[in-house]
């Protein structure tokens, strides 16, 4: 009996260390599928929901088989929900090890740096990848704009507070490097001050030297003239006006309005990233005080009001040109002088004055990239609301600014326009 006993034993100790071989052997072989594949394990699955689920869509053939791998390998306690790619010709083994370690897709969530928080929570809040919802809206300049690796499902909030966390540590870091001159006392400013310096140019070769001028600005106790901060004021964290700055806008009394205002608005106008904070504390070393757009999308800068107004007016002949994209290259070139049109026969409309409702084209300023609403030199006119200016060439006698000063410090202060 127990030589019987001890030879069944025997027979099924083989046969169940055949059963394993063959199980780990076919667990090893290349499976069926054939490309690729994505596939989302739900929550609350089971090993025999997931060997179901796996059969059904190709990855095994046989279920059983992967239960018993599951098994022996002791991962049936560790399979854990998720997205997963898998490979083309994955084999059993490859997939259990897949699932029990968790390594899920990851996707890029781009957050572009100058958006306001309103704007940030409204974008994570249309994600489908995310799920839950965002408690309140960050204070305004407190994350960190940047690309973010996140698996399917992650939570928004769970993602404001990783750019919380990550805005903290890079900001101390920052603060550390800043030089003994810098006119800025708190990490707070360095943030308001990067957040405009962050809207006014989105070229990363200039932003340490848009940061100097502002820099340099505040040393001498100039008002900082930027429109961006102008439209925070009037609209906050909405972020965009949606239409030109009204001429009654730019003198209109907020606390962000840095032509009212002196120095620092109270806090930031949106969300800078690391390259505008890194730009702040090492700016530029220049004596420049004012920018204007040059029309290759950078701007060109200046150290005195009078360069300033040079560069304005080629500005203002480069938009002249594109507007008349009818002329031949050779007419429409900022540096030609034209003869001046008798008056029957003159394309600009009569020179006016907007009224103060009325939106109109914003015209270049110190510290500013784009331009101040109203400040027009003599010989510029308006054409349905939009400037008119005509070719110039630089230090004739036809240049319109040619001795002409224009406190551009004040946007009180519009020449008078004539036809």
């Amino acid at each position: 009996m127990m030589s019987g006993l001890f030879t069944a034993l025997l027979v099924a100790g083989g046969l169940v260390g055949a059963g394993i071989a063959m199980v780990s052997s076919q667990s090893r072989a290349p499976g069926p599928l054939a490309s690729d594949r994505v596939l989302i394990i739900p929550k609350d699955s089971g090993l025999a929901d997931i060997a179901d689920l796996l059969q059904r869509e190709g990855l095994i053939e046989h279920p059983w088989a992967f239960r018993v791998s599951a098994l022996v390998s002791g991962n049936w306690t560790k399979l854990k929900a998720g997205e997963y790619l898998f490979k083309s010709r994955a084999s059993q083994a490859d997939i259990l090890d897949i699932i029990a370690e968790g390594k899920v897709v990851e996707h890029s969530v781009t957050i572009p740096e100058g958006l306001t928080s309103e704007q940030i929570v409204a974008r994570l809040r249309d994600n489908e990848l995310l799920t839950g919802d965002i408690i309140q809206v960050p204070r305004e300049g407190s994350i960190l704009p940047d690309t973010y690796r996140i698996p399917r499902g992650f939570s928004r909030q769970a993602i404001i507070d990783r750019m919380a966390r990550d805005q903290r540590a890079v900001l101390a870091r920052i603060w550390e490097r800043r030089p003994a001159d810098l006119p800025i006392k708190t990490p707070q400013e360095l943030v308001v001050l990067a957040s405009i310096v962050e809207k006014e140019t989105g070229r990363a070769d200039e932003r340490p030297r848009v940061a100097g001028v502002f820099i340099n600005r505040l040393n001498r106790r100039m008002k900082l003239q930027s429109d961006p901060t102008i439209v925070y004021g009037i609209v906050g964290g909405k972020g965009t006006l949606g239409r030109s700055i009204l001429r009654s806008e730019i003198t209109q009394a907020t606390p962000y309005n840095t032509y009212v205002i002196d120095g620092l608005p109270p806090g930031p106008i949106a969300n800078p990233g690391r390259a505008a904070m890194e730009a702040v504390v090492s700016h530029s070393r220049t004596k420049d005080l004012y920018f204007v757009a040059d029309g290759s999308g950078g701007h060109a800068f200046a150290e005195t009001l009078e360069q300033h107004n040079r560069n304005v007016g080629r500005w203002r002949q480069i938009e002249a040109a594109r507007r008349d994209p009818g002329k031949p290259p050779a007419e429409a070139s900022v540096d030609k002088v034209e003869p001046t049109p008798s008056p029957d026969t003159r394309s600009e409309a009569p020179a006016q004055q907007p009224a103060d409702g009325e939106a109109i084209e914003t015209w270049p300023v110190p510290g500013n990239r784009r331009a101040a609403a109203g400040q027009l030199p003599q010989g510029a006119a308006m054409a349905g609301g939009r400037v008119r200016a005509f070719d110039a060439s630089e230090g004739t006698a036809r240049d319109p600014l040619l001795n002409k000063t224009f406190d551009l410090n004040s946007p009180k202060q519009v020449p008078v326009l004539r036809p």
